[in-house]
């Protein structure tokens, strides 16, 4: 996780925290495999975004009810969800970014990760243009 994204996530609330959580959660199972190797650089981006605050019992309880809610309404739905939680164009951003991020674990991102990602900036009222210059800057500074 990169430090600018650090610095912004420090001051939020926990409904924040959860929304930027189920933003990675989203991205992290975007291309239908949630492999071991993104599941542990997840759970690492999360401890240290949430500074240890998301954890152990209650990560796997948010990232459960972010599987449960997925099936049942849909990843547009939950889009829409986590927007609602982050009305700021910072936050909104930094959601983005650790998308982006987490998509990029595996050093490799899909078309369907991709597609998903500019979803999520369409989602998030981020302009496609500058989504697209975020996903080639951090991609090609994470392999």
């Amino acid at each position: 996780m990169s430090g600018s994204n650090a610095r912004v996530v420090e001051g939020l609330s926990n409904a924040k925290l959860d929304a930027l959580v189920e933003m990675m959660f989203l991205a992290a199972s975007a291309d239908g495999e949630f492999s071991d190797v993104e599941r542990k650089h997840f759970l690492h981006s999360v401890e240290a975004l949430t500074d240890g605050r998301l954890a152990g019992a209650a990560l796997d309880a948010l990232l459960e009810r972010a599987q449960t809610d997925l099936n049942a309404n849909g990843r547009a739905a939950r889009l829409r969800a986590v927007k609602e939680r982050l009305p700021d164009a910072g936050a909104r951003m930094v959601a983005l970014s650790l998308a982006i991020e987490v998509a990029a674990a595996d050093g490799i991102i899909r078309t369907s990760e991709r597609e998903l990602l500019m979803d999520i900036a369409e989602a998030l009222d981020i302009d496609r243009d500058a989504a697209a210059d975020l996903v080639a800057r951090l991609t090609n500074t994470s392999g």
